[in-house]
């Protein structure tokens, strides 16, 4: 069977394998397997440090575990720890931007308090 295995080691950056394997096999096979490539030798340090978060993989965009059964056309998602916090992000882009002026707040009442 076929499986693809996606990885990103780094931002703006995407690995893309199509792996061969047994039927029957698991997660964890299909990690081992990656991990004996030629090719991601180099990004042996992204994949383990990826790997060792409890979140670390998924098929099609949902969380498994290195048990699930892997079937023939399954996408296999290898994901890095967040850096930045997406919340935390979003409130200092908004800061920059500037509260009365742009985005929601373009708009308001005359006497109105910009930000409210």
């Amino acid at each position: 069977m076929q499986i693809q295995c996606l990885f990103s080691p780094a931002a703006r950056q995407l690995i893309d394998v199509t792996l061969t394997l047994p039927e029957g096999c698991t997660v964890f096979d299909a990690l081992q397997s990656l991990k004996l490539r030629p090719e991601l030798k180099i990004h042996l340090e992204a994949l383990e440090m990826a790997l060792e978060a409890d979140r670390g993989k998924g098929i099609w965009g949902r969380k498994t575990s290195l048990t699930q059964a892997l079937k023939s056309g399954d996408r296999l998602e290898i994901y890095r720890p967040l850096l930045v916090d997406p919340k935390m992000a979003r409130k200092k882009r908004f800061k920059g931007q500037g509260k009365g002026r742009t985005g929601l707040f373009a708009r308001r009442r005359i006497g109105a308090v910009a930000g409210y």
